[in-house]
């Protein structure tokens, strides 16, 4: 969940980690540190809170290191401190470890080390690292790197340095992101692209289990028996400034706005000429093992979850199999039945979320053909999944996702008119309609975005609430629990989604005057029911505000306040939709003067369990 980065070179290496840790400040973390060789120790500066305070600590100081590592923490073992702070040391402070992940073993390897000889001074697992270095350390790090690495058990992507060899630094992952910048002359290390983009855009991605060591003039990577492999360079194919703000307050209202753009990206090259068909070469499925198919899994964790939900429906009324949807990190733990012909989707926006891995790989145990939807070119689930639906969002950098949900629901679509498609479950002219349809949502999406004043009105008169109810029928109440996410997550206020049909089985209870309840209204089918449901919380006193698609007359008549989306297919409601919700989550949190991009207690990226 933290960030890790890492330099050597010409340049000062302090103002570059720092500098890298500020494009990973959207991960979430409590404190932050640089660690780096002055003369025959290392110099350690750590702070708790952000990283301006690290600032601050510098007293316009000008160091001139040429190597270091740099972190920010998000406190998993041990308070928010200083000294729980990365990096650690160890007992000579000649070594230096920055951490990402969890160490299950560490407690029997911190009493081992402690029957060594070692002293102890936070309360981390990730101070068993530096000692872990400092007793395996023969005067080659990159051995004693891969001894100490082959004690731990957990996720971790580690860096390490030493004054003994100021020349070089070391890295090793296992089942947490790591990345290495390429330069000339120099050279970088990150647990995400945003952090090197300004240097450089050639990269190696590094895979479980594998070290890199970092010097000037060249890296090598190596596996845990120290062999050296040869790595594909990865180029990164991102603009600099698609990952600044770019004259947005935040960078989730700018995302929330390019979602038009990413939704055209979505389905670029994915349909063909004449929009009769949808063309998903990637997900290397063959037309027998399509026809074989007699079971979906979907899987994923928060907002990738309620992606899942739309697909659940979506994948049933159009190819007609039954489709189960799991959080992440419950799939593994119930012992799932898979059998043969089950197909399992995956999907995570950064391609790294720790619990999704591990269902991903449950399932591929299990004999599955696994389908992965991602943002990330080049991660975990990418590489592991039989196949993949890259989504093509560019970088979300704020910790509440938008534009990634548009695009994972976008996946579903094409998945599911995919294999429709392949089974002839659905005539080949309600899939030109739902496929005009979907070319047409970015058009529809801009005009949302164009006309949303109104939504900003509504927030402010949410912002001061203490509870805040959504309720929706079939895909509106799957909407519901993504805009119920957003609206707590960001602005912190209690936020609960229900289905409307459940209202007389409890939920009526917590009604009562001027009680704020977002009603969607957007399916035909299920049009007069919510309309029902509405009159049911108004007789409480509630106050509705409802969104609704244009031509779905009527709802005026039991709220004042309505929120109109542009009409399209029944089944592409959601992509529009969410869009408000997304606004009203935006703008009740800047009422309130949360902070919107860094969300209390969150990360971007949940890499561990």
């Amino acid at each position: 969940m933290c960030g890790i980065v890492g330099y050597i070179g010409p340049q000062e290496a302090v103002s570059v980690l720092i500098e890298g840790l500020e494009k990973l400040e959207y991960r979430g973390y409590d404190s932050a540190g640089v660690a780096f060789a002055e003369g025959s120790s290392i110099k350690f500066l750590k702070k708790m809170g952000k990283l301006t305070v690290l600032r601050e600590s510098l007293n316009g100081h000008n160091y001139r290191a040429a190597a270091g590592i740099g972190h920010t923490r998000w406190a998993t073992h041990g308070r928010p401190s200083d000294l729980n702070a990365h990096p650690h040391s160890d007992c000579t402070g000649r070594f230096a470890v920055v951490h990402n992940g969890i160490i299950e073993n560490y407690f029997s390897l911190k009493e081992w080390l402690q029957l060594q000889g070692h002293v102890f001074r936070s309360e981390t697992d990730t101070e068993v690292l530096p000692h872990l270095v400092e007793h395996f350390y023969d005067g080659n790090l990159e051995t004693a790197v891969l001894e100490a690495v082959a004690k731990l058990e957990g996720s971790f992507a580690i860096a390490v340095v030493t004054s003994h060899e100021p020349d070089k630094v070391v890295a090793f992952r296992q089942d947490s992101p790591l990345i290495v910048g390429l330069g000339r002359g120099e050279n970088f290390l990150a647990s995400d692209i945003p952090a090197i983009l300004k240097h450089t855009r050639r990269t190696y991605v590094l895979n479980d289990g594998e070290m890199a060591v970092l010097e000037a003039g060249r890296v090598r990577v190596l596996d845990r028996q120290g062999n050296e492999i040869i790595k594909g360079v990865t180029e990164v194919k991102w603009k600099a400034e698609q990952a600044e703000r770019g004259g947005y307050e935040h960078f989730m209202l700018k995302e929330i706005y390019e979602q038009p753009r990413a939704l055209r990206d979505t389905l670029s090259g994915r349909i063909t000429p004449d929009g009769s068909e949808v063309v998903l070469d990637e997900v290397s499925i063959s037309p027998e093992e399509i026809e074989g198919l007699k079971k979906i899994h979907i899987t994923a964790c928060g907002t990738a979850y309620h992606a899942g939900l739309v697909g659940k429906y979506i994948i049933e009324k159009l190819v007609r199999l039954p489709v189960e949807v799991d959080i992440a990190s419950e799939f593994r733990y119930r012992q799932p039945i898979i059998e043969p012909g089950t197909l399992v989707v995956v999907i995570s926006q950064s391609g790294e979320t720790a619990d999704t891995l591990a269902a991903l790989r449950e399932a591929r145990r299990q004999g599955a053909r696994v389908v992965a939807v991602t943002n990330v070119v080049g991660s975990s689930v990418a590489r592991e999944a039989d196949g993949i639906i890259y989504t093509w969002a560019g970088p979300e950098i704020a910790v509440a996702s938008t534009k990634a949900y548009t695009t994972q629901l976008v996946s579903m679509y094409l998945l599911a008119l995919y294999l429709a498609k392949g089974r002839g479950t659905v005539d080949p002219d309600e899939i030109k309609e739902i496929i005009l349809g979907l070319q047409k949502i970015a058009g529809k999406a801009q005009s949302i975005l164009s006309n949303s004043a109104e939504v900003k009105v509504f927030a402010g008169e949410l912002a001061s609430c203490r509870d805040i109810f959504f309720i929706g029928r079939g895909l509106d109440y799957a909407v519901a629990m993504e805009g119920s996410l957003k609206l707590k997550e960001i602005s912190y206020l209690h936020a609960e989604a229900y289905a409307a049909g459940e209202l007389k089985h409890g939920t009526l209870a917590l009604i009562e005057d001027n009680v704020p309840v977002v009603a969607l209204v957007t399916q035909e089918g299920t049009f007069d029911k919510m309309v029902s449901n509405i009159q049911e919380v108004n007789a409480r006193g509630a106050s509705v505000v409802a969104l609704a698609t244009d031509g779905l007359k009527g709802v005026e008549k039991v709220t004042g306040k309505v929120v109109y989306i542009p009409k399209t297919h029944p089944l592409l409601t959601p992509v529009l939709a969410v869009i408000p919700l997304q606004l009203l989550a935006y703008h009740a949190a800047v009422a309130r003067g949360c902070d919107v991009d860094k969300p209390r207690n969150l990360a971007k990226s949940v890499t561990v369990e």
